[in-house]
């Protein structure tokens, strides 16, 4: 059920309709976004809302069931602050988005929830660019809760794990690139592999703030995972932590941290649930 004040519910009974839709973006870093679609910025609750020019939302479908809700909302990337930098590196990945309805001419009246839920996918499109909006149903579509698994289920270095990553940090900067997924760097001269599955944060350069996992490094080659947005340029700077393959071994011998090993590494695979007694006399 929606609560509307008395005074919007009779604004919303009459003949003539004065009614704005806003989008309010919160987004991962803290900063908050405000649009309209009125011609003229609005300010609610210590909030601008921009007049949103290039900012085009779908039809908003709202359902009694439990199915999930889809809205995707276009714009230009130079427009209303919204540009392609801030969303490459996932500003924009997950932030929490609520859409309302006022009065433009009485913004005492109160508001009208439409929607609420966060950004999913951000694709592009030629100089746009296009945000898929999640419900709150969509949280009913996720697995909550551990699984039994032969892997470890916590991130090295996190609440569950426990392993101090104080020594295991270290920092440095790029001394030759190769492409935007693999560059080097000459000071690096620690044992192979020792930070692959780990994560590297540029802290300088048109990269800066963003973290993305390595996927090998064989010293002094760091090869990331996926590629970076923008390019890397020589000098950028980096902090870059060790990184774990989650398995029983490398937790009790390298890390000797077995105590806090958050999986089962003892639980049958599947092919040793699926054996039958004929298959299992034949082995």
């Amino acid at each position: 059920m929606k609560h509307i004040s008395p005074s919007l519910l009779a604004h919303c009974a009459s003949e003539t309709l004065t009614l704005a839709t806003c989008w309010r973006i919160t987004r991962r870093d803290g900063v908050v976004r405000g649009y309209t679609d009125y011609h003229q910025p609005l300010t609610i609750s210590n909030v601008t809302y921009e007049a949103s020019t290039g900012f085009f939302p779908s039809t908003i479908h709202n359902s009694s069931e439990l199915s999930v809700d889809h809205l995707e909302v276009e714009g230009i990337l130079s427009s209303a602050g919204i540009n392609q930098t801030d969303i490459m590196a996932g500003l924009y990945d997950g932030a929490e988005i609520s859409i309302f309805a006022v009065n433009y001419e009485d913004l005492s009246a109160g508001t009208i929830a439409l929607r609420h839920g966060w950004i999913g996918e951000v694709r592009f499109d030629g100089s746009m660019f296009v945000a898929e909006m999640r419900g709150l149903t969509q949280k009913l579509a996720q697995h909550i809760g551990g699984h039994y698994s032969p892997v470890c289920r916590a991130t090295l270095g996190d609440a569950q794990c426990r392993v101090s990553m104080t020594s295991r940090t270290v920092n440095g900067f790029i001394t030759s690139i190769l492409s935007q997924q693999i560059f080097s760097d000459s000071s690096r001269t620690e044992t192979a592999q020792l930070f692959t599955h780990g994560v590297i944060t540029f802290t300088s350069g048109a990269n800066k703030g963003i973290s993305t996992e390595i996927l090998s490094f064989q010293s002094p080659e760091i090869q990331l995972a996926l590629p970076l947005p923008f390019t890397p340029m020589i000098g950028d700077a980096y902090s870059m932590t060790q990184g774990c393959d989650r398995s029983f071994t490398t937790c009790s011998i390298r890390f000797n941290n077995a105590l806090n090993f958050r999986g089962e590494p003892h639980i049958p695979g599947t092919d040793r649930l699926l054996e039958t007694a004929a298959t299992r006399q034949r082995s």
